[in-house]
């Protein structure tokens, strides 16, 4: 396996990754792959389930396979799509019909795979998801001799390495995705912590840390509603 491979792949690691699976034993032997480079795995059973997960928590990337209870892969994200346009999305099934590659094509998926599952193949979709995540840049440029690099969640400020911490990295890639918008304290609690409460204070000595190792001047306070990146 080409290294550059597992270097992309180290985007990922703070990422949460969605798995819509019904088959146990297939499910089983994913996740463990899943959990070598996502930071979270949630598994769901049915593409109900699925689409009802979607909606209640923030995911990073999808994988669906189509024949699934209660609502199939596509017609989940089919209604994922109406939500959210560019959230990459892997599919892994047994059809291998025209028809369903046709849908696939239309709902702009990353990557469709076949069962039985190829290891080599399935790694290689999880980098073509990473570089999509990253716009197919795996450095960005945030200021005058300030870049972060997306591999090893390093900040460089005139030369200086400054390593950034799992939330440190993870709420600066989610300001650079929504740079020059105003994001909420609580669009901020949720990305990062789900279902457990965290004060505005903790979210604010986050930040603190952000401003230090890039620049203040970069993440705008926007008073009693949250914060906006500016590039």
């Amino acid at each position: 396996m080409n290294k550059n491979i597992f270097s992309n792949l180290e985007i990922l690691s703070n990422k949460k990754v969605l798995y819509a699976e019904d088959e146990i034993g297939i499910a089983q032997n994913i996740i463990e792959i899943l959990e070598l480079f996502f930071n979270d795995v949630t598994q769901v059973n049915n593409g109900l389930e699925a689409l009802e997960e979607f909606s209640s928590n923030s995911y990073d990337v999808l994988m669906f396979d189509i024949s699934m209870p209660k609502l199939d892969g596509l017609e989940a994200i089919k209604q994922i799509r109406k939500i959210n346009k560019k959230i990459p999305i892997i599919i892994l099934s047994a059809h291998t019909q025209q028809e369903y590659l046709w849908r696939a094509v239309e709902l702009k998926i990353t990557k469709y795979l076949t069962k039985p599952y190829n290891k080599d193949n399935l790694i290689e979709a999880l980098e073509q998801v990473a570089l999509e995540l990253v716009d197919f840049n795996t450095t960005i440029k945030l200021g005058q001799n300030i870049i972060y690099n997306y591999h090893n969640k390093i900040i460089l400020n005139d030369n200086n390495e400054l390593t950034l911490s799992k939330n440190e990295s993870r709420l600066l890639e989610y300001f650079i995705k929504k740079q020059n918008q105003i994001i909420t304290f609580d669009e901020i609690s949720n990305y990062l912590w789900e279902f457990e409460t965290h004060t505005k204070e903790a979210i604010k000595s986050i930040v603190k840390e952000l401003r230090r190792k890039i620049s203040k001047d970069i993440i705008k306070n926007i008073y009693g509603t949250g914060y906006k990146l500016e590039l």
